[in-house]
Protein backbone atom coordinates (compact mmCIF):
# COMPACT_ATOMS: atom_id res chain seq x y z
CA UNK A 1 0.00 0.00 0.00
CA UNK A 2 1.12 3.48 -0.79
CA UNK A 3 0.02 6.19 1.62
CA UNK A 4 2.39 9.12 1.05
CA UNK A 5 5.94 7.94 0.72
CA UNK A 6 8.67 10.39 -0.39
CA UNK A 7 8.76 8.94 -3.90
CA UNK A 8 4.97 9.19 -4.35
CA UNK A 9 3.09 11.87 -2.41
CA UNK A 10 -0.63 11.39 -1.94
CA UNK A 11 -1.84 14.67 -3.46
CA UNK A 12 0.13 14.27 -6.69
CA UNK A 13 -0.96 10.63 -6.92
CA UNK A 14 -4.63 11.56 -6.46
CA UNK A 15 -4.34 14.23 -9.18
CA UNK A 16 -2.66 11.83 -11.60
CA UNK A 17 -5.07 8.97 -10.95
CA UNK A 18 -8.24 11.05 -11.13
CA UNK A 19 -7.09 12.72 -14.34
CA UNK A 20 -6.77 9.22 -15.84
CA UNK A 21 -10.16 8.19 -14.42
CA UNK A 22 -11.91 11.21 -15.93
CA UNK A 23 -10.16 10.63 -19.27
CA UNK A 24 -11.23 6.97 -19.31
CA UNK A 25 -14.81 7.94 -18.48
CA UNK A 26 -14.86 10.47 -21.33
CA UNK A 27 -13.47 7.93 -23.79
CA UNK A 28 -15.73 5.02 -22.84
CA UNK A 29 -18.87 6.69 -21.52
CA UNK A 30 -18.65 4.32 -18.55
CA UNK A 31 -18.30 5.19 -14.86
CA UNK A 32 -14.76 4.54 -13.62
CA UNK A 33 -13.02 4.83 -10.29
CA UNK A 34 -9.91 4.10 -8.30
CA UNK A 35 -9.44 3.26 -4.64
CA UNK A 36 -7.63 6.36 -3.36
CA UNK A 37 -5.98 5.40 -0.08
CA UNK A 38 -6.76 8.02 2.57
CA UNK A 39 -4.99 6.22 5.42
CA UNK A 40 -2.84 8.77 7.25
CA UNK A 41 -0.86 9.25 10.48
CA UNK A 42 -3.70 11.26 12.10
CA UNK A 43 -7.49 11.37 11.72
CA UNK A 44 -7.26 15.04 10.75
CA UNK A 45 -4.94 14.19 7.86
CA UNK A 46 -7.18 11.28 6.88
CA UNK A 47 -10.22 13.59 6.60
CA UNK A 48 -8.13 16.12 4.65
CA UNK A 49 -7.25 13.41 2.12
CA UNK A 50 -10.85 12.20 1.95
CA UNK A 51 -12.11 15.74 1.30
CA UNK A 52 -9.55 16.23 -1.46
CA UNK A 53 -10.52 12.92 -3.07
CA UNK A 54 -14.16 14.02 -2.99
CA UNK A 55 -13.27 17.40 -4.55
CA UNK A 56 -11.57 15.55 -7.40
CA UNK A 57 -14.73 13.53 -7.99
CA UNK A 58 -13.50 10.21 -6.62
CA UNK A 59 -16.50 7.88 -6.18
CA UNK A 60 -14.61 5.60 -3.75
CA UNK A 61 -11.84 5.89 -1.18
CA UNK A 62 -9.90 3.24 0.71
CA UNK A 63 -8.76 2.96 4.33
CA UNK A 64 -6.34 0.47 5.88
CA UNK A 65 -8.46 -0.04 8.94
CA UNK A 66 -6.04 -2.05 11.10
CA UNK A 67 -3.13 0.33 10.58
CA UNK A 68 -5.43 3.35 10.69
CA UNK A 69 -7.31 2.26 13.78
CA UNK A 70 -10.81 1.15 14.67
CA UNK A 71 -12.05 4.56 15.82
CA UNK A 72 -10.58 6.32 12.80
CA UNK A 73 -12.35 3.78 10.60
CA UNK A 74 -15.71 4.37 12.27
CA UNK A 75 -15.32 8.12 11.85
CA UNK A 76 -14.35 7.73 8.21
CA UNK A 77 -17.30 5.39 7.58
CA UNK A 78 -19.64 8.06 8.98
CA UNK A 79 -17.93 10.75 6.88
CA UNK A 80 -18.25 8.62 3.72
CA UNK A 81 -21.96 8.01 4.36
CA UNK A 82 -22.58 11.72 4.97
CA UNK A 83 -20.65 12.70 1.83
CA UNK A 84 -21.93 10.11 -0.63
CA UNK A 85 -18.55 8.47 -1.12
CA UNK A 86 -18.05 4.70 -1.15
CA UNK A 87 -15.56 3.36 1.40
CA UNK A 88 -13.45 0.28 0.74
CA UNK A 89 -11.85 -1.22 3.83
CA UNK A 90 -8.46 -2.71 3.12
CA UNK A 91 -7.20 -5.30 5.56
CA UNK A 92 -3.49 -4.52 5.42
CA UNK A 93 -1.72 -6.17 8.38
CA UNK A 94 -4.62 -8.55 9.10
CA UNK A 95 -2.48 -11.68 8.86
CA UNK A 96 -0.49 -10.56 11.91
CA UNK A 97 -3.72 -10.65 13.93
CA UNK A 98 -5.84 -13.41 12.47
CA UNK A 99 -3.70 -16.05 10.75
CA UNK A 100 -2.09 -17.68 13.76
CA UNK A 101 -4.50 -20.14 15.47
CA UNK A 102 -2.77 -19.63 18.84
CA UNK A 103 -3.20 -15.88 19.22
CA UNK A 104 -4.85 -12.85 17.71
CA UNK A 105 -8.37 -11.94 16.69
CA UNK A 106 -10.40 -13.96 14.20
CA UNK A 107 -11.12 -11.98 11.05
CA UNK A 108 -14.88 -12.48 11.49
CA UNK A 109 -14.60 -10.51 14.72
CA UNK A 110 -12.58 -7.80 13.01
CA UNK A 111 -15.19 -7.42 10.27
CA UNK A 112 -17.95 -6.68 12.76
Amino acid sequence: NVNSQPFMRWRQRYDFVMEAVHKAEAETGEKKGSYLNVTAPTPEEMYKRAEYAKELGAPIIMHDYLTGGFTANTGLANWARDNGVLLHIHRAMHAVLDRNPNHGIHFRVLTK
